[in-house]
C-alpha cells in the first residue's frame, strides 16, 4: 500500500492523542483548584487562617508561620483530613521562641532537735555539697536532711549573700524556719526567754546582707502573770487601762476591740499565762461595757475577783441595775465585788435601797434591784419562774446584806401580787410597796390588796394603781389583733368582694362580704386595720392606682357606715405593683383584682410597765391605798377609721 492511505488515520491518532492530553491537563487543574478551595475553607474553619495554601498540579502546599509548632502540626494535619496526606506538602516556618526564663530559686531551711532539712530548688552549678557541709558544721549537728532539686540555670544575683545570711542564722536559731531567696529572706524562730531573743534579734542584725530584704520573727515565751490582772477606769480624763493582760491573741484582739469601741485610741495590753478562766476576755468585755453604763467609776478584775466602784453621783438605782445585770452576765469563775461612792449628804437622800419586778406585754419578766442574800435571791426566782414561766424571767438581782428585817419576805408578795397583772410592775421601798399596771381580771385590784394585806402585816403601808382593760379580759375570749384579721380575710376568701367592670360602688354582692366582715369584727378593740385594694395590670399603672384607691375607700366607708367600732381603718390603694399571680392568664388577673386586711399596729403601743411609776399619765386608772380611797378610772376611745 501506498503512504498516502495512511496519511488520515495517523492524522485521527494523532488529533486524539492531542485531545486526550489536553483533556488530562484541565482535569489536572480542574483537581488542583478544587483540592486547593477545599483545604482553605477547612483550615478557616479550624481558625488556621495565617495558612497560604497553594496548588502544585495533585500537591498541596502549606506556606506562612505559626505561632508554635504544636499549631504548626495541627494545620497540617486538617489540610490530611481533606486530601490525601501523602499529597501536603508543609513548608510552614514557627515563630521563634523566646528563651524559657529561669524558675525562683528558693530553700526552706527547718530546724528543730531533730536536727535540718532543706528543701527546694536550687541552680546546678552552685555548690550544694559545700553549703550542706557549712551548715554542719556552724549548726553542729551532723543530721542535715537534703531534699533539694537542682535545675540547669545560671546563679541569680544576691544568691550568694542570702546563702551566706542563712548559714550563719541557722548556726545561731535552734528552733527555725528561713526562707531564702535572691529577691528576700524570711526568718521566723523561738527563744528560750525575752533576754535570748533580744540577743538573738541583735547578733542577726549585725548579720544582714546589704544586698536584699530581711523579714525577721523571733517569739519568746509568753510569761506567767499573776494575778492575771485587768484594771479599766473612766474619770474625767476619758478611759484607760491602768492594766491589762489576756492570755490568748484572740482574747488579746477582743479586748483591745472592746477598748477602742469605749474610746480609748490606742490601748496596750499584754498577752501572758495564768488566766483563771477560758472566759477572760468576755468577762472583761463585760464589765467594760457595765462601767460605760455608769459613766465614771473603775473595774479591776485580779484572777476570779472582779471589784466594781461607781464613781460619787452615780444615781443609786443605776448602780443597782448595772450590778445586778453584770453578776447575772459573769462567768461563774467570777466573783463580783461592787460599791458606790457617795457623799453622807447624797447617801442619806439617794441611797435608797429598791427591790423592782417588771412584767411586759410581750410576757417578759424582769427581777432587779437588792436582795439580802444568795438564798433569798434563788427564791424570788424560783417563784417568778414558776409564776411566770421558766424560759420568761430574767434576774439581775443585786445581793445586799444590810437590808432591812423582812425584806425578802416582802420582795416575795410584790412578785405574788405581779402575778395577778398581764402587765406592769411591782415596786418596793423600805416604806412602800407600790402595784402599778393593766390586767384582765376586773377583782384584781381586790385580790391584790388582800394579798398585801396578808402578806405584809397589818397598817403596813401599800399602793395599787392597776387599770381593768377589758380586751385581756381571759372570760371574754376577744381575739387577738392578728385573729382579727384573719376572720376579717377568711370572709373575703368565702365570699370576694368584686366590683363591676371599671367602677367603685359596692354591688349587693360586696355589701353582703362586708355585713359578715363587720360581724367578725364586733369583738374586735383597739386595732388599727388596713384596708388594701389591688388590681391587675390591664389599663395604664396611674389609672389602675387611681382606681384601686377609690374601691378601698368604698370598702372602709361600708364599714364605718357598719358601725365597727373596735377597728381603725386606714384605706391604701396599690394598683397593679403587688401581684399574687401571672397577669398573662385570666385566673392571674382575676387572682389579683383583690382586697385584702393588714394589721398596722403589729406592736402593742401600751406604754412600758418599767416607765409606769414615772410617768402617771402613762396608766390612768385606780388607785386604791390601804385606807380604800379611790382615784379616777381614765378610760380611752379609738376613734373610728380614718383614710389615707
Amino acid at each position: 500500500m501506498r503512504i498516502a492511505n495512511f496519511l488520515p488515520v495517523l492524522a485521527i491518532f494523532l488529533a486524539g492523542l492531542v485531545m486526550s492530553l489536553a483533556g488530562a491537563a484541565i482535569g489536572a487543574r480542574v483537581i488542583e483548584s478544587t483540592s486547593t478551595k477545599a483545604v482553605e475553607n477547612q483550615l478557616i474553619m479550624r481558625g488556621y487562617d495565617w495558612v497560604d495554601v497553594q496548588g502544585d498540579g495533585l500537591q498541596i502546599v502549606l506556606t506562612g508561620t505559626a505561632p508554635d509548632e504544636q499549631t504548626q502540626l495541627a494545620a497540617q494535619r486538617a489540610a490530611g483530613h481533606v486530601v490525601d496526606p501523602a499529597r501536603v506538602i508543609n513548608v510552614m516556618n514557627v515563630v521563634q521562641q523566646e528563651a524559657i526564663p529561669a524558675p525562683r530559686f528558693s530553700i526552706e531551711i527547718l530546724r528543730n532537735d531533730s536536727g535540718i532539712s532543706l528543701i527546694g530548688l536550687v541552680p546546678s552549678n552552685w555548690d550544694r555539697e559545700g553549703f550542706v557541709a557549712d551548715l554542719k558544721k556552724s549548726s553542729g549537728t551532723g543530721s542535715v536532711a537534703d531534699l533539694m532539686e537542682q535545675a540547669d540555670y545560671p546563679v541569680p544575683e544576691n544568691w550568694g549573700d542570702a546563702t551566706k545570711f542563712g548559714r550563719e542564722a541557722i548556726g545561731l536559731l535552734p528552733r527555725s524556719k528561713i526562707s531564702i531567696a535572691a529577691d528576700g529572706i524570711t526568718l521566723t524562730a523561738l527563744a528560750d526567754s525575752k533576754e535570748q531573743k533580744a540577743a538573738f534579734e541583735k547578733k542577726l542584725i549585725k548579720a544582714l546582707p546589704d544586698t536584699l530584704p530581711v523579714a525577721i520573727d523571733v517569739a519568746a515565751p509568753r510569761p506567767v502573770i499573776t494575778p492575771f490582772t485587768v484594771r479599766f477606769l473612766i474619770d474625767e480624763n476619758g478611759p484607760r487601762f491602768d492594766a491589762c493582760v489576756a492570755e490568748t491573741s484572740a482574747d488579746h484582739a477582743r479586748i483591745l476591740a472592746a477598748a477602742k469601741s469605749a474610746g480609748i485610741e490606742d490601748p496596750n495590753c499584754t498577752i501572758g499565762l495564768g488566766s483563771p478562766s477560758s472566759q477572760w476576755a468576755a468577762a472583761v468585755e463585760t464589765g467594760m461595757r457595765a462601767l460605760q453604763e455608769l459613766g465614771q467609776g473603775s473595774i479591776t478584775y485580779s484572777d476570779g475577783d472582779v471589784s466594781l466602784i461607781a464613781a460619787e453621783g452615780t444615781s443609786s438605782s443605776m448602780f443597782d441595775k448595772v450590778v445586778g445585770e453584770l453578776e447575772a452576765d459573769l462567768p461563774t469563775t467570777f466573783t463580783l465585788h461592787s460599791a458606790l461612792l457617795q457623799s453622807e449628804a447624797v447617801a442619806e437622800e439617794d441611797d435608797r435601797p429598791e427591790f423592782i419586778a417588771i412584767r411586759s406585754p410581750e410576757g417578759q419578766t424582769q427581777l432587779r434591784g437588792r436582795i439580802p442574800d444568795e438564798r433569798s435571791q434563788a427564791a424570788a426566782e424560783a417563784l417568778a419562774k414558776a409564776a411566770f414561766g421558766s424560759h420568761s424571767v430574767y434576774s439581775a438581782m443585786r445581793v445586799d446584806n444590810d437590808l432591812p428585817e423582812g425584806w425578802a419576805l416582802r420582795a416575795m408578795a410584790a412578785i405574788e401580787a405581779l402575778a395577778e397583772l398581764n402587765r406592769g410592775s411591782a415596786t418596793m421601798t423600805e416604806d412602800l410597796v407600790s402595784i402599778r399596771g393593766e390586767t384582765g381580771n376586773e377583782n384584781a385590784k381586790a385580790e391584790i390588796a388582800g394579798l398585801l394585806s396578808e402578806k405584809l402585816g397589818d397598817g403596813a403601808p401599800f399602793e395599787i394603781d392597776v387599770t381593768y382593760v377589758r380586751k385581756l379580759d381571759p372570760i371574754l375570749n376577744l381575739p387577738t389583733p392578728q385573729e382579727c384579721v384573719e376572720r376579717a380575710n377568711a370572709q373575703i376568701a368565702a365570699n370576694k368582694i368584686v366590683f363591676d367592670p371599671g367602677s367603685i360602688e359596692l354591688n349587693a354582692a360586696a355589701n353582703d362580704t362586708l355585713d359578715k366582715i363587720a360581724e367578725v369584727l364586733k369583738d374586735c378593740e383597739d386595732i388599727e386595720m388596713e384596708i388594701g385594694a389591688h388590681s391587675d395590670s390591664q389599663g395604664g399603672e396611674v389609672m389602675n392606682l387611681n382606681l384601686s384607691t377609690q374601691r378601698a375607700n368604698s370598702v372602709l366607708d361600708g364599714l364605718l357606715m357598719r358601725r365597727v367600732a373596735g377597728v381603725s381603718f386606714t384605706a391604701k390603694g396599690y394598683g397593679e405593683s403587688q401581684p399574687i399571680a401571672d397577669n398573662s392568664t385570666e385566673e392571674g388577673r382575676e387572682a389579683n383584682r383583690r382586697i385584702e386586711f393588714k394589721l398596722l399596729n403589729a406592736e402593742d403601743t401600751q406604754t412600758s410597765a418599767a416607765d409606769a411609776s414615772d410617768d402617771e399619765d402613762a396608766q390612768a386608772g385606780d388607785t386604791e391605798t390601804e385606807d380604800g380611797s379611790q382615784g379616777e378610772n381614765a378610760t380611752s376611745v379609738a376613734e373610728d377609721g380614718e383614710t389615707e
